[in-house]
């Protein structure tokens, strides 16, 4: 199964920023929306695998995968702003209070993951379940790391300012000469196949006259300048009152097998699978996925 016969583009527009996204299935309701959340420098089209699968399996569902602010088609944060983790969770909260969404099923890959996570817990009453795709629990640090985190994080965001600029500091934009020079190095840096990488890559370019080069935000790359202890990231998973299932790779990012032994036992409602495959697994069996998430559905 490849194509699908009902995916349109979306557009959601908030005070300074607009979200961009895909869908695909039935008519839109209050409480039948299944949000797929994607990873770090991925796009909503990491879940096109899935969609004809999710289009057959939950015909009765709204699917809609959106590109975070700064990745894909969605707008740029304003130079003033940054990418912290909590802010993330606040795109969340304007993107269910714009549709008078109530109680949403969230599919969440990866970063995704970890804000859907961090969503959950501070409003439980609007999500339904929660069904995380190679990612459990969250990236936490030492207490006794703050300072450093702090200082790694500023002079990262240094580094991309217009003073540094001035300074003749900044790197020059690095351009492709063609799509398949990006696919492959994509390919080159993940554990992506090609075609899953096309998908991926193939809405996450821009063409100029120099050639192809990223559409995401380069201040994506930039260093958090903090991060949760272990304490406030447990803390946050004890607080998720939904079901939870996790879908992993065999061959997915070794956080996984670590969280699953530090945050596993703190979830009220957890079951967990493994497939074979690597980080990008509902790309590589979209199928299998597909089914487990209808079943965790309809349970």
């Amino acid at each position: 199964m490849s194509s699908v016969n009902t995916l349109e583009e979306i557009k959601y527009s908030f005070e300074t920023m607009s979200l961009q996204g895909i869908a695909c299935g039935g008519k839109e309701t209050k409480d039948n929306v299944v949000l797929c959340l994607h990873g770090w420098l991925d796009n909503a089209a990491s879940f096109l695998p899935l969609m004809p699968y999710f289009e057959s399996e939950l015909a009765n569902k709204r699917i809609i995968a959106i590109d975070w602010p700064g990745h894909g088609n969605s707008s740029h944060r304003s130079l003033d702003a940054h990418y912290h983790f909590i802010d993330w969770v606040y795109d969340l909260l304007q993107l269910f209070e714009v549709n008078q969404w109530q109680q949403v099923d969230i599919v969440a890959h990866s970063m995704g993951g970890m804000v859907a996570s961090a969503f959950a817990a501070a409003f439980p009453e609007k999500v339904k379940s929660l069904t995380l795709i190679d990612s459990i629990g969250f990236i936490s640090n030492e207490a006794e790391q703050t300072t450093q985190q702090l200082r790694d994080g500023m002079l990262s965001r240094f580094k991309g300012s217009a003073l540094y600029n001035k300074q003749g500091g900044a790197k020059k934009k690095r351009y492709h000469a063609s799509i398949d020079s990006a696919i492959k190095a994509r390919v080159n840096v993940s554990d992506l196949q090609f075609e899953h990488a096309k998908l991926i890559v193939e809405r996450g370019l821009i063409k100029e006259v120099e050639g192809y080069r990223w559409r995401s935000d380069a201040r994506l790359r930039n260093t958090s300048p903090y991060r949760l202890t272990l304490k406030q990231a447990q803390q946050f998973i004890r607080d998720i009152k939904c079901p939870v299932q996790l879908i992993y790779g065999s061959d997915g990012i070794d956080m996984v097998s670590s969280g699953i032994k530090s945050f596993g036992d703190l979830f009220q409602n957890f079951s967990n699978i493994e497939l074979k495959g690597g980080h990008h697994v509902h790309m590589e069996q979209p199928q299998k996925s597909a089914e487990l998430i209808k079943c965790f559905l309809d349970e």
